[in-house]
């Protein structure tokens, strides 16, 4: 028998009567159980829909705990090519991070929300980045049939800006989010942080500068640069941001120096997140100590639980959201992401029940760059997108 905490036994209390439920509780509070359980009180066959490297995790969960219960378990990126489940009808549907289906036009969106579950279960610490505009699909799936039309009237407050010559609509603010978040507890969302339930140790940041490299000053100049094997033409907002961001990582040889000397300085688990997969093929040359990783080619963390002074590259898009790597109080950021969710996310791996150590972030930033940008907009809880665009259309 599974034995909860008072906080997750509050959750299911609070929705007792309710089939569509949203339990939108902090990174580490145990969702998964609270799901779980709720599945069991439904008692239908349940449909997990999860990112492709928490397949295992649910399936071995539901196994361990909830053997009497037919589950099938499936990835965002696959299930829309999944016909068959458009025919369900008596299912429980459980989406894990559920903010994944913000993008209303998006095939997985379309797909979730054409689905004909007598029960659904939504799962996320953040539900929304801070973006309510987001949440109007994960609404629709509450049993709130408000139209997106309606819903941007009443909560939301946008402008149109032109950004290289295009006409956009802005989001620029809020409206009216005590009545949104009572309005998504009458249909059965629960709130809930980390700190309303457990006081958990102390985080540390600390921000090393790195010295720019002039590949990178011209690049910053001309929107071009030609290298030994590519070239550089950042002829939109976009590429110039891909590229120097490249620039400040995986092609900036006084940040590979920092971060050896950053993984030399101690002999503990360390967590780095990276982007992009040619900056895991450089850290792992870094170092001679045991390598485990989580990215788009799958997750190996035998290393990480096996060995104290193990290294585990998160990929942001893979791992930052989902995973339990307390067993580590260190995360180094070889490059940051550009989206405040996972950036949030991430911070939260380590951060986490369990954890009884001060926690250390490690922020190797190439100075005068746009790395600080990145950084300072993040810490506001913002998309650096949402900035770069700002800027384009200023």
């Amino acid at each position: 028998m599974i034995k909860l905490y008072p906080h997750q036994e509050k959750s299911l209390f609070v929705t007792r009567y309710k089939n569509r439920v949203a339990y939108y509780l902090d990174m580490g509070l145990g969702k998964t159980f609270v799901a779980g359980e709720k599945a069991k009180e439904l008692d239908k066959p349940v449909l997990v829909v999860c990112q492709k490297s928490k397949i295992n995790d649910w399936k071995e969960h539901f196994q361990t705990h909830y053997e009497q219960l037919p589950v099938s378990v499936i990835n965002y990126d696959l299930a829309w090519r999944r016909s068959e489940y458009l025919n369900w009808a008596d299912f429980t549907l459980i989406l894990d991070e559920s903010s994944l289906i913000k993008n209303e036009t998006a095939k997985r969106t379309k797909y979730v929300l054409h689905l004909k579950p007598a029960n659904v279960i939504l799962l996320s610490g953040t539900p929304t980045g801070g973006k309510y505009e987001e949440l109007w699909s994960q609404c629709r799936l509450l049993g709130w049939n408000i139209s997106k039309k309606l819903f941007y009237e009443h909560y939301i407050i946008t402008e149109k800006i032109e950004v290289c010559g295009f006409p956009l609509t802005k989001v620029v603010g809020y409206k009216n989010v005590d009545r949104l978040k009572a309005k998504l507890r009458q249909y059965g969302a629960v709130f809930m942080k980390t700190e309303e339930v457990f006081d958990l140790p102390e985080r540390v940041e600390t921000v090393t500068k790195i010295k720019a490299t002039k590949e990178y000053r011209q690049f910053k100049r001309d929107r071009y640069l030609a290298l030994d094997s590519t070239e550089l033409v950042g002829d939109t907002p976009l590429k110039k941001l891909l590229y120097q961001r490249q620039l400040c990582g995986q092609f900036n040889k006084n940040k590979l120096s920092a971060m050896r000397d950053l993984l030399d300085s101690n002999n503990d688990r360390v967590i780095v997140f990276y982007n992009f997969t040619a900056e895991f093929d450089l850290i792992k040359t870094l170092t001679d100590r045991p390598i485990s990783y989580i990215n788009g080619a799958g997750t190996d963390l035998a290393n990480y639980e096996t060995y104290s002074n193990s290294i585990t590259c998160v990929q942001y898009t893979a791992g930052a959201m989902g995973h339990n790597l307390q067993r580590s109080n260190i995360i180094i950021y070889f490059t940051l992401p550009l989206s405040s969710e996972l950036f949030e996310q991430s911070k939260k791996r380590i951060h986490r029940i369990g954890q009884n150590r001060t926690c250390f972030y490690y922020y190797p930033l190439t100075e005068k760059s746009v790395e600080e940008k990145i950084l300072k907009v993040l810490k506001q809880r913002r998309d650096f997108t949402d900035a770069l665009f700002k800027e384009e259309a200023g």
